[in-house]
């Protein structure tokens, strides 16, 4: 038995409609500017020769529902919602036609993000990291086991902001296609069981305020209601 000199933190996990067993979640990759729209609304253009990605803990990912804090430090947080592959297979260079078969399950996320801080960083050349890698930033649905028939490349997903529609598109709007992210991350990473994939967000993107109500769907997934709070 290995001794410690604390209790590590436990690892992160997301619930699975229908099962008692959860996920484990092992790292947290998210993808930028797949929405050829939310691109030009943040005043940017899609680079389709390849897609690129930024990171979050584990450790802030959480279950969407209840209360969720609104991050520290920050005027301006914004959701975002995304269609979440979570892995159950990995392995590296896996073929595009292959790729989809490494998905264990998938969820509806809300990426939410430090805008302001996020703009700070883009005007000085810096990393997105304080933007995003935020605790409690990355949220989940319940996850539905892949073997349910859903089908990543069409549906609609959007997001309510007090009952007001923010954000509508569809996942056939996508400028890379789940099994091509999977296929190309797999070219620089290792893909292990319990990655999470977010797979970039729709237009509409907007700040968030205390006592805001957030509702989330994709089609064919579990819908998620959160409602945001103070800072701690």
């Amino acid at each position: 038995m290995t001794d410690y000199v604390f209790a590590p933190r436990p690892a992160a996990s997301l619930p699975l409609a229908g099962l008692e067993a959860r996920f484990p979640v092992h790292r947290v990759f998210c993808v930028g500017r797949n929405y050829e729209a939310h691109a030009k609304e943040m005043g940017n253009e899609v680079d389709r020769s390849a897609p690129f990605y930024f990171m979050k803990s584990a450790h802030h990912i959480a279950l969407a529902a209840g209360d969720q804090p609104i991050a520290a430090n920050t005027s301006s947080y914004h959701y975002e919602i995304e269609l979440v592959m979570a892995l159950g297979q990995g392995g590296r260079n896996i073929a595009e036609a292959e790729a989809l078969e490494a998905v264990y399950a998938y969820g509806v996320g809300l990426d939410m993000t430090r805008r302001d801080l996020q703009a700070a960083a883009k005007a000085k050349g810096r990393p997105w990291d304080m933007a995003k890698n935020v605790e409690s930033s990355g949220l989940v649905s319940v996850l539905q086991p892949a073997d349910g028939g859903f089908d990543p490349n069409a549906g609609e997903i959007g997001l309510k902001q007090n009952d007001k529609l923010v954000q509508c598109a569809d996942l056939s709007d996508q400028v890379w296609r789940p099994a091509e992210i999977i296929a190309d991350l797999s070219r620089y990473y290792c893909l292990e069981p319990g990655d999470l994939i977010f797979t970039g967000t729709p237009a509409g993107v907007g700040a968030v305020a205390a006592g805001d109500c957030l509702e989330g769907w994709i089609d064919g997934l579990a819908r998620f209601e959160i409602r945001m709070t103070e800072s701690l």
